[in-house]
């Protein structure tokens, strides 16, 4: 079915433009919804009014992310955490953890500015020590790329693995548990949370 889009549908359509799409998806999707309509002569006259005013706010939410991007492009972020024998976290550092600091560091350049956790893509939460690059996407055309480095903290450094092993028995559980359940509550919030990403 042939519909034009009157909203951003992430990963499908931008605002006004026109697509072919499976029957199901826009009958049980889009139209309910109100994001796209048939192909008529009104339709297409909203979505283009709807399209102009959409570039508008999207330039004028590019002209305000495009300082913090320049504020945090190529910053080398380390995480210290307590690790295992094998190099295993015993927890995780998540897409938050990422954005929390990255605030910081934008705020110092930009003042009051603000970076969300569904902004850092981050495919998974790092569970093991080492260096990966990140992206963060501020708007639908502003993005930054950063790196980020887990290290083992001052206690790692010295932890034996027979002290490993001591510290599970103590806790009862495998250490590793930590970084699982970690996984599951980030997955619930990412999943509360899981409207496009502003543009």
């Amino acid at each position: 079915m042939k519909v034009v889009f009157f909203e951003e549908v992430e990963g499908t359509a931008l605002v006004g433009e026109i697509k072919d799409v499976k029957n199901g998806f826009a009958r049980n999707f889009l139209l309910p919804r109100g994001l796209a309509g048939p192909t008529t002569r009104n339709n297409l006259v909203r979505a283009e009014r709807l399209a102009q005013a959409d570039a508008i706010r999207q330039e004028k939410l590019d002209g305000e992310a495009t300082p913090v991007a320049t504020a945090i492009a190529g910053a080398e972020l380390t995480f210290q955490a307590r690790v295992g024998e094998q190099g295993r976290l015993f927890g995780s550092i998540t897409a938050r953890d990422i954005a929390d600091r990255l605030t910081e560091l934008a705020s110092a350049a930009v003042p009051d500015s603000a970076i969300e956790h569904r902004q850092v893509q981050l495919p998974q939460s790092l569970r093991s020590l080492g260096t990966v690059d990140v992206r963060v996407r501020l708007t639908r055309n502003v993005s930054a790329e950063i790196s980020v480095t887990v290290e083992p903290d001052a206690d790692s450094a010295e932890l034996s693995f027979d002290e490993v092993l001591a510290a599970e028995d103590e806790d009862g559980q495998d250490p590793t548990a930590e970084a699982t359940d970690d996984d599951a509550s980030e997955a619930s919030a990412t999943s509360e949370q899981a409207e496009p990403v502003e543009a």
